[in-house]
């Protein structure tokens, strides 16, 4: 039986998840709202180790300093009567029809610079509630039709409003690291950081790309038929994975923000034995030290037990992927088709230390292309050992 988790887990969660009220384009509704600081005090109970937020999952966007200050409190004052951390902040550009082309790259110059002074206090929002990551999600910078937007004038727009923000956070003295979410679409048809690739090429144009890095999404990298794990080894790659969304998904649709495992379980088990287990060919290489974060949505069908049970199952089945996950990698006969399978091998650089290219061209390895041709990887063996290890 699956052991109940415990802070040590650092499991968080959005308090936009929990607190979604199940209103989607064809319906209003079907749940009634709770304060931001019940829903955090909840969480706390079931085992969770921190919270998420928007700045208005708090407060109304048109609340007034005093409102917003009183109940950014309350909240706060509720996580440390809980033991719960507030570990990520972001703010929310896509809500109110004044973003409705963008927050940082409207093409109105007058909603460029309202934003950006939105986002600015959301970062002091982030530092007052003692959060470590800014997230940054620009799920209407994008456009419908390509003759709206020129592109090369919105990067150039992305990249400032990005750099303005890792520049004030530096000159605030700030103890936060910015993680920008890519999504392919939805709400917009074409959103300008669709995937991680596109993701970590801009913040290599960045000024302070140094303390800007990846927040990847599990629905986000599958809608555009991508593998999410795979998306997660290139940011730790990059040293950029800075945070994490975990939910499920069902292939090329909308955004779905299932439970976690209950989209492609498999593509969970192996996202679960990175994240727990790292590189298999780098045992001592980079990992992923940050919050499992989960970015689901109860389903409209449920009420507020629907919810807090929602809330459990992303945990459970975390925590149970987690052992299968560890089984698998101790097992001898999965150690040993790793093996076969040329898995470590990869990790062998294909020069010999101090060779060169011209070396390389020099040599004569004997190499037999049509024999090695002939060579079995064995990767079907392997994968059979991970949905052995996986059903059970």
């Amino acid at each position: 039986m699956t052991r109940e988790p415990t802070p040590r887990d650092r499991f968080s969660f959005g308090l936009w998840t929990v607190g979604w009220l199940g209103v989607d384009p064809f319906g209003t509704a079907s749940r009634t709202p709770l304060e931001p600081w019940e829903y955090a005090t909840r969480l706390a109970e079931l085992g969770a180790w921190g919270i998420t937020l928007h700045d208005n999952d708090i407060f109304g966007f048109d609340a007034d300093a005093a409102t917003a200050a009183a109940r950014c409190r309350r909240l706060k004052e509720a996580t440390d009567a809980a033991g719960l951390v507030i570990e990520m902040v972001t703010t929310n550009t896509f809500t109110h029809p004044v973003f409705k082309d963008g927050g940082l790259t409207s093409n109105d110059r007058a909603v460029r610079r309202f934003g950006l002074r939105k986002v600015l206090r959301a970062v002091d929002l982030a530092a007052q509630l003692g959060a470590s990551t800014f997230v940054m999600w620009g799920g209407r910078e994008g456009s419908e039709y390509d003759g709206s937007k020129d592109v090369f004038a919105a990067l150039e727009r992305y990249r400032e409003g990005i750099d303005t923000v890792a520049g004030y956070i530096r000159s605030q003295g700030y103890d936060l690291r910015i993680a920008l979410e890519p999504k392919p679409n939805e709400p917009r048809g074409d959103i300008l950081l669709p995937t991680v690739g596109h993701a970590l090429a801009l913040i290599a144009q960045l000024e302070h790309g140094d303390i800007v890095g990846v927040n990847p999404e599990t629905g986000h990298e599958q809608m555009a038929n991508l593998n999410y794990t795979h998306a997660l080894g290139q940011a730790l790659w990059s040293g950029k994975l800075f945070h994490i969304d975990l939910n499920g998904q069902r292939g090329l649709k909308y955004d779905q923000d299932l439970v976690f495992g209950h989209g492609d379980l498999v593509s969970a088990f192996f996202t679960v034995d990175l994240l727990e287990n790292g590189f298999p060919g780098y045992p001592d290489g980079p990992r992923y030290t940050g919050p499992r974060h989960f970015d689901y949505k109860p389903s409209r069908t449920e009420g507020m037990t629907g919810v807090w049970a929602s809330a459990q199952a992303c945990m459970a089945t975390y925590l149970r992927l987690a052992e299968k996950a560890a089984a698998f990698r101790a097992d001898p006969e999965v150690r040993e088709a790793l093996a076969y399978s040329g898995v470590l091998e990869l990790a062998e650089p294909t020069l010999g230390p101090g060779e060169t290219a011209a070396d390389l061209l020099a040599a004569d390895d004997g190499f037999d292309p049509v024999k090695a041709a002939e060579r079995d990887f064995g990767f079907v063996r392997l994968q059979q050992l991970a949905i052995e290890h996986l059903v059970g």
